[in-house]
């Protein structure tokens, strides 16, 4: 992460903390207008490499079992 990254996550924090409304309104202005960022696909990602790692285990289980 960037040094400006760190700076606007930690101006966001204060911000959070100490004008909750405000970050509401900021989040929900940015999500708005940069919808890509808020995506979930990363989650779906996750789920799609863990399904992936438990059928991996399955097969290394059914392996081990014949040997």
């Amino acid at each position: 992460m960037s040094n400006l990254d760190e700076s606007i996550g930690k101006i966001l924090l204060e911000l959070q903390k100490d004008d909750p409304d405000t970050f509401k309104k900021l989040m929900k202005k940015a999500q708005e207008e940069n919808p890509e960022l808020f995506d979930n696909s990363l989650d779906e990602e996750n789920k799609e490499i863990d399904e992936y790692n438990r059928k991996v285990d399955e097969y290394n289980d059914k392996v081990d079992k014949e040997q």
